[in-house]
């Protein structure tokens, strides 16, 4: 069974489509890259594989549970990480952990256990009462992307994990990424890097809410006599017919 089924999916706004009958699977312990330009659809797309919104249309499982009728159960079996939020500033590295092991339904002897091991992994026992806020931006990323799956999930949906960083942390990070693929983990990233689209297994790209093209990054250039994906991504995304509002 593949980690993500989607069929048809659609989501509407009004008279507005973000979402316009997209179908694609991501096979477990795949990194599948979902990109798009702003207002492609995208970010619509994954709200709704995350469980936080519901398509207007069109079926579809995450990690074996329903689109339409398991989000709750969806929420609790994937890991979720973005640029914009992923831990609080005014709480303690250690605090930040007990707190999402507590979402994610870990008991407190477990959240104890994962975080010595996740300090002693990280080289971070001297920050464990730092203020998550005061830590360098990518000591912040290894951090909220180790919580993200403290509670081993099969999926984690990364969005735009790496946005503002410099390259060598991105690099870091990205290790990291192809660690927890190693092990089984599936793992859905969007990206605006093009160079980081090159590191999936396979990647889609999304244009006026529908896939416009879907591969592996070698085949998407050969296919487009590209050189890179950046100029795979500037052909495809050129065909918008329509500025976008919701991404």
């Amino acid at each position: 069974m593949n980690a993500i089924e989607i069929r048809n999916l659609t989501k509407k706004f009004g008279n507005f489509t973000a979402v316009d009958s997209i179908s694609f699977d991501v096979r477990k312990g795949e990194i599948f890259g979902f990109l798009g330009a702003n207002g492609a659809g995208k970010t619509t797309a994954m709200r709704i594989l995350c469980g936080l919104s519901r398509p207007t249309s069109g079926e579809g499982t995450v990690a074996g549970f329903d689109i339409n009728t398991e989000q709750e159960k969806i929420k609790r079996n994937i890991g979720y990480m973005s640029q914009k939020f992923s831990l609080y500033p005014d709480l303690t590295v250690r605090e930040n952990i007990r707190l999402f092991g507590g979402i994610y339904g870990l008991r407190d002897k477990i959240i104890r256990e994962k975080t010595d091991t996740m300090l002693r992994m990280l080289g971070m026992q001297a920050e464990k009462d730092k203020l998550a806020g005061a830590l360098p931006l990518g000591w912040k990323q290894k951090l909220a992307f180790s919580i993200a799956i403290i509670h081993e999930p099969g999926i984690i949906f990364l969005d735009e994990p790496t946005g503002g960083v410099d390259p060598e942390t991105r690099r870091r990070f990205w290790e990291m990424i192809y660690d927890a693929a190693e092990k089984g983990m599936t793992v859905f990233v969007t990206t605006h890097y093009m160079d980081e689209a090159e590191y999936c297994d396979r990647v889609s790209i999304m244009v006026d809410g529908r896939i416009a093209a879907i591969d592996t990054p070698e085949k998407l250039k050969a296919g487009y006599g590209a050189e890179n994906m950046d100029e795979v991504f500037r052909l495809i995304a050129g065909r918008s017919k329509k500025e976008g509002i919701i991404t």
